[in-house]
């Protein structure tokens, strides 16, 4: 498992999967190409063998008290095989780094093996927001996480090295 810092020239690889995984409501190229040059956040990606199989960002205000889990998406043949566990805790590690306390992010309703991760890595339901994800009609499930400082002392698995090393 290769995470590291996602740059400009990763966008169009970015947008592909965008596309493969949101069909229907897709980021526009323009707004992910702002995410990724901004400052008050972190995108990683997820490469094999040279080719980007993920990505997910976080908008994590140096020195505010909260963070948000803005993104996380896979090519299909690449999911649940424990990538997307590393990218969030890097991403989560990320947050923790800058001073957040707590991170939130909303997941469509209709995901539930998201929703089931989130919860795993401690999430928890907040709230819903009905027909948030159109033109889908789909609820969103906010959730959120009370970060414990630093993370990186909390875990021992080996996807968390792979994790750390994508957020120096």
């Amino acid at each position: 498992m290769t995470l590291r810092v996602a740059t400009p020239d990763d966008l169009d690889a970015i947008m592909a999967i965008e596309h493969r995984s949101f069909p229907t409501d897709a980021w526009s190229v323009e707004a992910m190409a702002l995410e990724l040059a901004s400052p008050h956040g972190r995108y990683l990606v997820d490469e094999l063998d040279g080719a980007i199989i993920g990505y997910g960002g976080v908008r994590a205000l140096e020195g505010s008290r909260d963070a948000d889990i803005q993104t996380i998406a896979f090519d299909a043949e690449h999911r649940g095989a424990g990538r997307g566990r590393a990218l969030l805790r890097g991403l989560l590690d990320t947050a923790a780094e800058r001073g957040a306390r707590e991170v939130f992010l909303e997941v469509r309703a209709d995901n539930p093996s998201a929703e089931g991760l989130y919860l795993s890595e401690g999430f928890e339901e907040i709230g819903r927001r009905p027909r948030y994800y159109q033109p889908d009609d789909i609820d969103a499930i906010v959730m959120r996480l009370a970060l414990q400082h630093p993370r990186s002392a909390h875990r021992d698995e080996p996807v968390t090295d792979a994790a750390k090393e994508a957020t120096a």
